[in-house]
């Protein structure tokens, strides 16, 4: 399959940016935007925010924040409408964008925007049932209520493998609950954020919402440590590896600020005696391929019963050959590059060090497309089998990595997939009921995220998205989620002409 020019993929990423109504200006600067398509630049450069930069966004979300704050929620919910109603419109046009930015396929670049779309959605109705509740009071006279108000301007570093959605899991309940956002995206996605940003403040144009409710700050690891550091954010949204969600935890904790981390998946899949073999096939593929396996919920560890191992290595084995590799943009493919070359050099190193541990590479793992872009890295997705769970096997891998291990019974399973530090995402394949209500309870999956009958990867947005252990523990999107974004009061009214103690207590 050949691969676009560079040049052509550079007018189109102008396009679509023009479409999008990212400002001109925007795309001059030193900070580089590199397609994995081809390994090239896709603009000339963009600009990195600094200090006072970093600064007077935060105090330009303050000035919004005393007004959003005090605006009625509903109608706070009216921008995040608005948003999504631009979204719809422009949802190829980002979908692409997405594509030229992280590789993904078209569908997938599609499915993003949907996502972004879906929970749009969601926001809205929340901003009608940001519920409190009402206390029973010991006091006669007095009434006790819980009730929930806006926190503050809240900042939200993101990753490169969902250069959009993950934003606007964290915007739209920001902006629902009374926060403005200072976004600083990754480094290796930023026109994917300037395009988001154009859409978000047309949205607030539209309704007549305050300036700044949304503001993006570009940069590296530099720019998102003085936001993390910085007093004037109240919250700070991570998503990215487990070592920088330790170090952010640390430096927000530090200040007395909130933070919400949503870090690495090694997510696993158990595959019982009874389970459906095709299921499970299909259901792996998608799993641990899709996005090139460059998904925080991307399978990595199957636990497969000894009865079924071979069979299912097998069938894997072949429908991992005929995924085909290339072009995200050109139809039938499904499987794109990985990020950057650091990305796929990761990849040999866990792969050699599973064959030096023990274990054997049944398929894939080479690299492919070399010749067509030589800055580029497409990787044929890897199935390695493994006696046990190894030390490469307990830490991650971002990239198309499968380990498969045997197990005996239920127990060893269950243990062998909570034997990790990390906690996002698990599965089991079974038509046991009892094995399936083990699972997802108490004494089951340690993860924040536990499936029956469908792989680890991909979400609905209604469910509370996120996980245990060295996963971060945050929860983004759906649920109670919007709570996060909030800060909680008790507050307790006497309307009565006497002055009791609680708990009985004299003073007088």
């Amino acid at each position: 399959m050949a691969l676009p020019h560079p040049e052509a993929l550079s007018a189109t990423a102008r396009e679509l940016l023009d479409r999008l109504g990212v400002a001109p200006e925007l795309l001059a600067g030193p900070l580089p935007s590199v397609t994995p398509i081809t390994g090239t630049p896709l603009v000339g450069g963009l600009r990195s925010a600094r200090g006072a930069d970093i600064d007077d966004a935060i105090d330009r979300a303050a000035i919004a924040f005393s007004a959003w704050r005090v605006t009625p929620a509903p109608a706070r919910g009216a921008v995040v409408r608005a948003l999504g109603e631009h979204l719809r419109r422009h949802r190829e046009d980002l979908g692409t964008l997405v594509s030229l930015e992280a590789g993904k396929i078209t569908s997938e670049g599609l499915g993003e925007v949907q996502e972004m779309i879906d929970v749009c959605d969601l926001a809205v109705g929340q901003s009608r049932q940001l519920f409190g509740r009402t206390i029973a009071s010991e006091r006669p006279g007095h009434r006790m209520m819980e009730s929930w108000h806006p926190l503050g301007p809240v900042g939200v570093i993101t990753a490169f493998n969902f250069p959009v959605a993950v934003w606007a899991w964290n915007a739209t309940m920001a902006l629902i609950c009374g926060d403005p956002v200072v976004w600083k995206p990754s480094e290796k996605a930023p026109l994917c954020a300037l395009a988001c940003q154009a859409l978000l403040d047309r949205a607030a144009a539209d309704v007549g919402a305050p300036a700044n409710l949304g503001q993006v700050v570009l940069g590296d690891a530099e720019t998102g440590r003085a936001l993390v550091e910085h007093p004037g954010l109240a919250l700070i949204s991570a998503t990215g590896s487990t070592p920088m969600g330790r170090a952010v935890g640390e430096r927000v904790a530090a200040r007395f600020g909130r933070s919400l981390l949503e870090l690495g998946g090694n997510n696993a899949a158990i595959v019982a005696p009874t389970a459906d073999v095709d299921l499970v096939v299909r259901a792996v593929v998608f799993a641990a391929a899709g996005t090139a396996g460059q998904r925080c919920t991307t399978l990595r560890r199957l636990i497969v019963h000894r009865d079924l191992h071979d069979e299912v290595v097998e069938r894997l084995a072949k429908a991992f050959t005929s995924l085909p590799i290339g072009d995200p943009l050109a139809a039938g493919t499904l499987v794109g590059p990985l990020i950057d070359a650091p990305a796929a050099d990761r990849v040999a190193t866990a792969i050699r060090a599973a064959v030096t541990a023990g274990g054997t590479v049944v398929t894939g793992g080479e690299r492919v497309l070399a010749d067509d872009a030589p800055a580029a890295r497409y990787i044929s997705p890897a199935l390695v089998a493994v006696p046990g769970q190894l030390d490469v096997v307990r830490t991650e891998t971002f990239g198309p990595l499968l380990y498969a291990l045997p197990y005996d019974d239920l127990d060893e399973a269950i243990g062998l997939h909570n034997d990790v530090p990390q906690g996002l995402s698990s599965s089991i394949f079974t038509r046991d009921l009892r094995e399936a209500e083990r699972f997802v309870g108490p004494a089951g999956s340690d993860c924040g995220i536990a499936n029956v009958n469908i792989g680890p990867s991909g979400a609905e947005v209604g469910g509370a998205f996120g996980g245990e252990k060295e996963t971060g523990g945050g929860r983004e999107s759906g649920s109670d989620a919007w709570r996060a974004y909030m800060r909680r009061s008790t507050a307790t009214v006497n309307a009565s002409d006497d002055l009791p103690l609680a708990q009985g207590v004299e003073f007088a």
